[in-house]
């Protein structure tokens, strides 16, 4: 009875426009994304106060000044023995690898990396490597919903949905940021808007916020009072603080891609460099290790002075852009935000001093770099625009928030020509992810929806007793196949012509179609879970004509369900762009 109701919710999910079986698959997702990202969390403090760093994990400050420098050295250093073991694939963690594998390997996220991820994220952030969880926990949310999907069997466009109800619901869930956690999947993760997308996203950015908050975790949701332009005087000033987050973004990127060109190194070298700059670092800025959210919460506070906060957003943003660059399993969200608010901050205390009447307070500039560092560091704008309202409460800002968060990236991208820092790090690793229409609607349409199903196996010799059936019922399509091996498709109509021409046969020998002079298309296998895109890659790497679409039988043997060819995936295509 389970049997038969998965398999027919497989049939639904093939369909991109199955709303209701997607709602649930989103429901499931987001519960899942929510717990793993929880558990993280919950992994970081424990570890943290194994060397007596309370705070949630975050009160590095109180560590004695000899702790400051050995911590995030030590840590390091046994981060790169234990990555010394760990093959290169299965290093790859983060953003990056989310990205790289939706479109590589159709959503299969090994279950290796993550396990990856999870431990050494944890151990990272808790040794204070300057990083973030939001990467961490967007591997995580994504890794475990295609896991799951993997193990019951869905169809591979399915698993696109899966990793967008993960990723939403681990920004969702490590923010307490659910419509951030939705614009952040579709606007970065899957690079489309459709509204088939939509619903299951949003469905498990809820679930996984939902879990997040009942269990307390989360990032703090800060508590600020109204605040508003004063003036439309300060326009200008906003677009400066735009500008300057953008350019301090775009230095931000190159450094981690200088640093990525080091990636030939040993990776207990590089680890160990990325601790020793951390350490050092850190004696004279302790606000630099780790997270940096009780940083933030000072900043936003008032707090800190000027120098404290050019110091912060200097330290912060060196360390964290070579600790990345060198491969350390950190995520680069939450030291945007933390670099954001310093530069706001400090640019906002110098409005005040210079301009007592028309400045509007510090921690509008701070809410405002905020928003606008994250949004250049991800190129997504709308994201970190919803992002820095929900983290905030406060609607308010929405229209300067707009206008620096689109200055900061013009500025990145337009002006120092830096892309995403995800983007650059796939460029670094020559690693394409295509996004046109094309692509997209191949990689979310399962190879049933262009299957024709009229197709026969036959063996290459043809038995005489078995001839007035074949042409009495002749197929769309032939498999002919040998001692049970898949030789080549003709059509079944061209080679019943051929047998009609060859007359009555003068012996009782078998037929052995074979000699039959048609065209011959060469196949190749695919499972019944491919996308189009994956059946696309399939017929191009073994330079085939047609894909043969094999399901499991319930002994677990092949079994044919229908064939594909490029023409049928073109007329597809070209039917609904």
């Amino acid at each position: 009875m389970l049997n038969r109701l998965l398999a027919q919710y497989r049939r639904y999910l093939t369909n991109y426009e199955s709303t209701l079986a997607y709602a649930l698959l989103g429901l499931i997702g987001g519960i899942a994304s929510g717990l793993i990202v929880l558990a993280f969390e919950v992994s970081i403090q424990e570890i943290a106060l194994l060397w007596g760093v309370d705070g949630s994990g975050e009160g590095f400050e109180s560590l004695p000044r000899w702790a400051l420098f050995a911590l995030p050295v030590a840590g390091a250093v046994v981060l790169g023995v234990v990555f010394s073991f760990l093959r290169p694939e299965d290093r790859e963690t983060g953003i990056v690898h989310v990205l790289s594998r939706m479109h590589s390997h159709y959503g299969v996220l090994p279950v290796r990396n993550a396990i990856v991820q999870f431990i050494a994220g944890a151990f990272a952030l808790a040794t204070g490597q300057s990083g973030g969880r939001e990467g961490p926990g967007v591997h995580l949310g994504g890794a475990i919903n295609s896991q799951l999907g993997q193990r019951l069997g869905l169809p591979n466009n399915s698993l696109r949905v899966l990793i967008a109800c993960g990723t939403a619901g681990g920004i969702a869930a490590a923010f307490n940021t659910p419509l951030a956690g939705v614009i952040f999947a579709m606007e970065v993760i899957v690079a489309e808007y459709t509204v088939a997308g939509f619903l299951p996203v949003i469905l498990a950015a809820v679930s996984a916020a939902a879990i997040s908050r009942q269990f307390g975790g989360g990032a703090a949701e800060f508590s600020m009072p109204p605040v508003t332009l004063n003036s439309l005087w300060e326009i200008p000033y906003v677009v400066l603080l735009g500008a300057c987050c953008g350019a301090a973004i775009a230095l931000f990127i190159r450094i981690s891609r200088l640093s990525a060109g080091f990636s030939h190194w040993p990776v207990l070298l590089r680890f160990t460099l990325a601790g020793l700059l951390t350490g050092s670092l850190a004696i004279m800025v302790p606000q630099i290790l780790g997270i940096g959210y009780d940083t933030l919460g000072l900043v936003l506070a008032g707090r800190l002075s000027l120098a404290l906060l050019l110091a912060i957003a200097a330290s912060k943003l060196i360390a964290t852009a070579f600790s990345a660059g060198m491969g350390m399993p950190i995520g680069l969200i939450g030291p945007s935000l933390l670099i954001g608010a310093c530069m706001g901050g400090a640019l906002g205390t110098v409005g005040q001093e210079l301009f007592p009447q028309l400045a509007s307070q510090p921690a509008l500039y701070i809410m405002l770099g905020m928003g606008a560092a994250m949004g250049a560091v991800l190129s997504a704008p709308l994201a970190a625009i919803l992002a820095i309202i929900e983290l905030t409460q406060t609607i308010s800002i929405a229209m300067p928030a707009m206008l620096a968060i689109v200055t900061a990236n013009l500025t990145n991208t337009g002006i120092f020509r830096q892309r995403s820092a995800h983007q650059t790090v796939l460029r670094h690793l020559k690693r394409q992810v295509p996004d046109d229409p094309l692509n997209q609607l191949l990689h979310r349409t399962n190879v049933t929806s262009s299957m024709e199903i009229s197709v026969t196996r036959m063996d290459s010799t043809l038995a005489h007793t078995a001839l007035d059936t074949f042409l009495n019922a002749t197929p769309g399509w032939c498999l002919l196949t040998r001692d049970g091996e898949d030789l080549y498709l003709v059509n079944g109509n061209a080679l019943a012509d051929w047998l009609h021409s060859q007359g009555e046969p003068d012996s009782e020998q078998p037929i052995d179609l074979t000699h039959a002079d048609i065209r011959r298309w060469s196949v190749v296998s695919v499972p019944e879970q491919a996308t189009l895109r994956q059946t696309m890659d399939a017929l191009k790497r073994e330079t085939a004509e047609a894909a043969l679409v094999y399901s499991r039988g319930t002994g677990g043997q092949r079994v044919l369900q229908g064939i594909v060819t490029r023409e049928s995936i073109e007329r597809f295509s070209l039917a609904r762009l």
